[in-house]
């Protein structure tokens, strides 16, 4: 059964169009995850799932009811919001129970399900605490708590992490990426711009651009096989490495002018008679290693070097005017300021994009 499905949902703010027909089905207990940069629209829809904000049209259903006018508090959903947006004067258990008071719940439930919540969290050492007495990761998990409690179908997550320092970041994704097989039968939504989040918490990912949805898929499907420029740019970090090419022979096997020169075979699938036609080459910076045979994709001076320990990033001026080509070495690379070097990438690593941005890889038999 599907836990929440939208059709064809849109949003307007008077002649200012925000969101223009979001068609997606969400399984019950699945974990999906909204990215895309700033003002795509993920909140906004995130928002309207919890009711917050009213659909123009469409249809928003839970759990096989719709629910476009039911009022928030009905709906069975949870939100956890940014702010951590806890009771100051109340004590971690009571800010875990105070919706729960107010729904008229009795307090024998009330303490079952706080200290249920607790359990779940590591929280029960806190529990006659302030919010002042408490760290930044400790109060997101308070909130998580007190979400946990209303007992939802629907959790919704809009940016949870973004107030947490880097280390608490990591902990508190590792206790919601706990909190998800603990409560597998409870749908979760979570809004990030962090892609990190993204990869390792959701089952599937929609990516989002200006309001639409560009992309649905598990993690390393977006990763793999992105079905346009947008995605491939924005999943993955530093981001794909985009080449400007020609088609010159198509079919099953394609040949390419990379920067209108240099002749380089991919194994993707173009349509015949394509000759000729601008196209885009993508490759990721982890794909790219310093070529040591006479084979290699393209030649460029270093002229950055960043050395991070765990792997080297190279920046190196190629092929693009004015935009360095990123390269992501593993470990400590010898490689100095202004070196002049070769580079190369296995052939199933690269990506051919069309001109107007679509994978070549999804239109094979088209």
């Amino acid at each position: 059964m599907a836990g929440l499905v939208l059709k064809d949902v849109r949003k307007a703010y008077g002649e200012v169009k925000v969101l223009h027909g979001i068609d997606l089905t969400i399984e019950k207990g699945e974990f999906v995850v909204f990215v895309g940069p700033s003002g795509c629209g993920k909140s906004t829809l995130l928002r309207m799932i919890a009711g917050l904000e009213d659909i123009t049209s469409g249809e928003l259903s839970i759990e096989g009811r719709l629910v476009n006018d039911v009022p928030p508090s009905k709906r069975g959903i949870a939100m956890v919001f940014q702010s951590y947006a806890l009771y100051p004067h109340m004590s971690v258990y009571d800010n875990m129970a105070f919706g729960m008071r107010i729904a008229g719940e009795s307090k024998e439930e009330i303490d079952r399900r706080v200290r249920s919540a607790a359990g779940i969290l590591q929280l029960e050492p806190y529990l006659d605490r302030l919010p002042k007495a408490l760290s930044g990761g400790q109060r997101q998990r308070v909130a998580i708590g007190r979400a946990i409690c209303r007992d939802p179908k629907v959790f919704l997550f809009d940016e949870p992490l973004s107030n947490l320092d880097a280390a608490l970041r990591v902990a508190t994704r590792i206790e919601i990426a706990k909190l998800h097989e603990q409560m597998s039968d409870t749908t979760m939504i979570y809004v990030t711009h962090d892609q990190v989040e993204a990869m390792t918490l959701a089952d599937r990912i929609v990516v989002l651009s200006a309001g639409r949805i560009e992309q649905v898929g598990a993690p390393l499907e977006l990763y793999e096989r992105p079905a346009n420029l947008f995605v491939a740019r924005f999943i993955g970090s530093p981001a794909m490495n985009i080449l400007p090419a020609t088609l010159a022979e198509t079919g099953k096997a394609t040949r390419i002018l990379l920067g209108g020169q240099r002749p380089v075979d991919v194994p993707i699938e173009t349509p015949m008679g394509a000759s000729g036609a601008s196209a885009s080459l993508g490759v990721r910076p982890e794909d790219l290693t310093i070529a040591t045979g006479e084979e290699f994709l393209f030649e460029g001076t270093v002229t950055l070097v960043e050395a991070l320990g765990e792997v080297t990033l190279l920046y190196v001026e190629g092929p693009l005017e004015g935009e360095p080509v990123v390269v992501k070495l593993p470990g400590i690379a010898d490689v100095q300021k202004g070196a002049r070097l070769r580079f190369a990438a296995a052939a199933g690593k690269l990506h051919l994009f069309d001109g107007e941005g679509r994978s070549y890889r999804f239109l094979a038999g088209a």
